[in-house]
């Protein structure tokens, strides 16, 4: 029989197989795992650490080789997979090439990328402008932290940083219908919102399966520090938790990337987790790949370990040149191009090559401009570079090896700095024009919901910030704002922007910014970027602590601190909880040195951007209900823009939920007479000015909230609130009725709804609503001591006892409750 031919894949990962040499203490520990050890010796999750070119990735191939020989099926997943979704497809597509199908999975991924796809056209057609008079309470409390309330729908969320808040709540409502109508069922709204709480079990019942097939099952990660952004959590909650099934003793996962493992994720678990930190090859290794290679002679194997500090790659690059002397091996760090392409004769193969270095990523398009060729000649030199060892596919596209890369632009910048900055614009220029074309027919601004548009726009600056555009450094910090409504993965794209470009550009200035916000990232989150470009961007003095991001307008005004009612605690009780606060990381590294490297970089925040992100910040402690810091953010984000009407808004309310009303009602005003179309500036000043005694303001002032958003769940409650004092009960009543129906979750609607019908004498009604209220909410003390005083009123005098127990229990300092309570022991000992 005629022995199957191998691919060309197989041999070229034959070859590079028996090219590996060292790393032989890895590798044993690695292939010993792959026997059945005693649970104490047991590795579940190896962490493969170390710089670029120390060789993590071709470890994690020789890993997988061993795995294989082993009979274990594999997955091999790096950073062309930008979410879990992806790396879950990844994972599929090789298990089915090794002949395990996992069809269930495929299955609910096909699903996902279908309901994925209608959330988009569903969030398009919503923020659309629309007919509709205004927004709802609901959607105010989405507009700035990207649709958060519908769980940061893909394709909806990040349009949130690029519109008018009240044109994006206005679009929110619209995409709840829309989603709505779409939706089949309630997996296809997990699939859009949570897919990971969906595709995961799945996932685990198809290990589960395979395991009774192999004995091993290896999952290995690479590009550890960009895909662990979203890796890690998750694969922590997947091999430590059995919330999404419990996976058999027999699967083993590898994980690849520059950083250590995350201590404070998985410091707790001694022994499930096994460091293997990559560092220069030994000096035996080092000497064993040179020999290996037919490169013995003693002057030219020192002067190799001499160059090269044992950084595997260059180790392996010198000895392929296979040089004579010593005097052939120059130093690589300044002549490692001729090295790189010392084979290759041909002017313009290399001329190529080096370009190909210019992009960070690389595909047909991008050559064509950074090589300024067109053509079949462009094509065939692609191709051809495709081809170079150095030259790692991702995702169906090229990227250097840095240490390749490095040289390369080092060559570029120092041969002709004109040339280097016309190619840099040259490449600048191709990004703009086709993050353009994106952009085309969209009337919603930047398209941040568009990956592609990402990786367009970050192309363009970072080409720009090469060139030494000193504009471009501007529009970073501008996107990077928008960016952190997006959260943490997103704005660290454009963090890389500063950090790639001041390396790869040699400018101290732009290195030092990308240094900065990629610390305060890694120390606080988006919270802690923000509060950064405020210090040094926007000269402002550092005040509060550092949370992990910004959150959106509350859900209508947020009512009183010292309430009991459920609608009083911070946005009703059921808004948007912050992380708690960190603490702010020693900024030592901000020396006076390093304040000069990028003092010719110096950049501004325009005075709008420096509102915008303070009222970010203000949202935020208002989202914990630390109302006092709000203010104090808010008074500096009126400093540089003291007609921002949405900032003037946001203190007056602030000022109200503290009690000062006087102060509250001047903001207040003065935002609606700036913009009069604001239904939370109205909503909150009825408020306001019932605090103050002026009924028949207030119920001006709240009619005039309605007329502009009919559908105000707050509004209503609180005009009912008037319409108590003014005694008019119908119209109370029809108030609450319809803001129940606006809001039915709402424990605050139900709970007032019942107020209405007890003050009229229908308590039985009352009771129902009450019940209501505290299935939605078991802990509302004022619910308990209401229907306390239905009860009494139906002659139920134990229980009546009972909620109002129950109320003091939950709020000792309650004091209508205890008053209520004294009446009902005197009448009952009377």
């Amino acid at each position: 029989m005629a022995q199957a031919r191998l691919s060309m894949q197989q041999i070229v990962r034959q070859r590079r197989r028996a090219a590996f040499v060292g790393r032989t203490a890895e590798r044993d520990l690695f292939r010993a795992s792959l026997v059945e050890p005693g649970m104490g010796s047991r590795h579940f999750l190896f962490h493969v650490h170390g710089p670029a070119g120390v060789g993590k990735s071709m470890l994690l191939a020789e890993f997988e080789h061993i795995a294989r020989e082993c009979g274990a099926l594999t997955a091999y997943v790096d950073e062309s997979a930008a979410g879990i979704p992806e790396a879950l497809e990844a994972i599929c597509r090789q298990f089915a090439s090794q002949g395990r199908r996992a069809k269930d999975l495929e299955r609910l991924l096909t699903a996902h990328r279908e309901r994925r796809h209608e959330a988009e056209l569903a969030a398009l057609a919503a923020l659309e402008p629309g007919p509709d008079s205004g927004p709802s309470a609901g959607s105010m409390a989405v507009a700035r932290a990207g649709l958060a309330g519908l769980g940061l729908v893909p394709g909806a969320g990040a349009f949130a940083g690029v519109l008018d808040p009240t044109h994006l709540a206005q679009g929110a409502d619209r995409l709840r219908t829309g989603l709505g109508a779409r939706f089949r069922s309630y997996e296809d709204v997990q699939l859009v919102l949570s897919p990971e709480s969906v595709l995961t079990p799945v996932l685990v019942n198809e290990i589960r399966g395979a395991a009774a097939d192999v004995p091993w099952i290896v999952l290995l990660f690479d590009t550890y520090e960009r895909t662990g952004l979203f890796l890690d959590a998750w694969l922590w909650d997947l091999m430590t938790s059995d919330r999404h099934g419990t996976l058999p003793g027999t699967v083993l996962v590898v994980t690849a990337g520059r950083n250590p493992a995350d201590s404070a994720r998985w410091g707790g678990l001694p022994g499930f987790v096994t460091p293997l930190p990559l560092r220069p090859f030994t000096e035996a290794e080092a000497r064993g790949l040179l020999a290996d290679r037919g490169v013995r002679a003693e002057p030219v194997v020192a002067e190799v370990l001499r160059l090269t500090g044992g950084l595997p790659v260059l180790v392996s690059l010198l000895a392929d040149s296979r040089p004579a002397g010593p005097e052939d091996v120059r130093d690589p760090s300044a002549t490692a191009v001729e090295r790189f392409l010392k084979g290759e004769q041909d002017p313009v193969r290399r001329a190529a090559a080096i370009a190909g270095a210019l992009p960070r990523r690389l595909d047909a398009d991008v050559f064509r401009v950074a090589a300024d060729l067109d053509g079949e000649r462009a094509d065939e030199l692609y191709g051809w570079v495709s081809t170079l060892p150095f030259a790692d596919p991702l995702g169906g596209r090229l990227r250097y090896h840095d240490v390749v890369r490095a040289p390369m632009l080092r060559l570029q910048r120092g041969r002709s700095p004109r040339g280097w900055a016309a190619d840099q614009r040259r490449l600048a220029d191709a990004f703009r024009r086709w993050r353009e074309e994106t952009e085309t027919g969209r009337e919603t601004g930047r398209p941040w919901a568009d990956e592609d548009w990402w990786e367009l726009r970050t192309a363009e600056l970072y080409h720009r910030l090469c060139a030494r555009d000193r504009e471009a450094l501007s529009e970073v910090l501008h996107d990077l704002v928008e960016a952190c409504d997006q959260g943490e993965a997103v704005a660290a794209r454009w963090v890389g922007v500063l950090e790639d470009a001041g390396r790869d550009a040699d400018v101290a200035g732009i290195a030092s910014w990308g240094r900065q916000l990629s610390r305060a990232l890694a120390a606080g989150g988006t919270q802690a970027v923000l509060e950064e470009l405020l210090v040094t961007a926007g000269h402002a003095p550092s005040a509060t602590p550092w949370t992990g991001g910004p959150y959106g307008p509350p859900q209508g005004p947020p009512a009183d601190v010292t309430s009991r009612r459920t609608e009083e605690r911070p946005h009703g009780g059921y808004g948007y909880p912050g992380p708690g606060a960190v603490e702010r990381p020693d900024t030592s590294w901000q020396a006076e040195e390093q304040l000069r490297e990028h003092a010719d970089w110096d950049v501004g925040l325009p005075p709008a951007l420096m509102a915008r992100i303070h009222r970010d910040r203000a949202l935020s402690h208002a989202a914990r209900g630390e109302y006092e810091a709000a203010v104090t953010t808010l008074d500096r984000a009126l400093g540089p823009a003291p007609d921002d009407a949405g900032a003037l808004a946001l203190r007056g309310e602030y000022g109200r939920v503290l009690g000062r009303h006087e102060q509250a009602a001047g903001d207040l005003e003065r935002a609606v007479a700036l913009d009069p179309a604001d239904a939370y500036a109205w909503a909150s000043l009825g408020a306001t000015r019932l605090a103050l005694g002026d009924p028949a303001a207030a119920l001006t002032a709240l009619d005039r909230a309605l007329e502009l958003r009919p559908d105000y769940p707050w509004a209503l409650i609180r005009r009912g609130r008037v319409r108590r004092v003014l005694g008019d009960p119908g119209r109370r009543l029809a108030d609450l009725d319809r803001a129940v129906a606006l809001q039915p979750d709402s424990p605050w609607a139900h709970c007032e709804r019942g107020d209405a019908l007890r003050a009229t004498g229908r308590d039985e009604e009352a009771l129902a609503a009450y019940d209501h209220a505290l299935t939605l909410d078991p802990e509302y003390a004022s619910a308990y001591a209401s229907r306390g005083v239905s009860r009494f009123n139906l002659g139920r005098h134990t229980e009546a006892l009972a909620d109002l127990d129950r109320a003091l229990e939950l709020d000792p300092s309650y004091t209508w409750a205890r008053t209520q309570r004294d009446a009902v022991v005197r009448h009952r000992d009377g």
